[in-house]
């Protein structure tokens, strides 16, 4: 899947900020991640392992939770 393909999954909301920081910890930009994902991460280990987000002290999980959600609906794994 391709970055923009991923972008089309996601709410209007979480197109926005691209270029903000979702990992805080790690200082991860919200497009890395979605690009990480739109490469095949399908969990939030493999974001982790791909990005080092949620790699701190977690706080930003649950985001990439919503995200993987948004772009792999079908077989979302944590």
């Amino acid at each position: 899947m391709t970055f923009e393909e991923a972008l089309e999954k996601l709410p209007n909301f979480h197109r926005n900020s691209l270029q903000r920081n979702l990992c805080t910890c790690n200082e991860i930009p919200k497009e890395v991640v979605v690009k990480a994902i739109a490469e095949g991460a399908r969990s939030v280990t493999d974001v982790r392992e791909k990005t080092f987000a949620t790699g701190g002290n977690g706080c930003c999980r649950i985001q990439v939770e919503f995200l993987l959600k948004y772009i792999y609906p079908e077989d979302f794994v944590d």
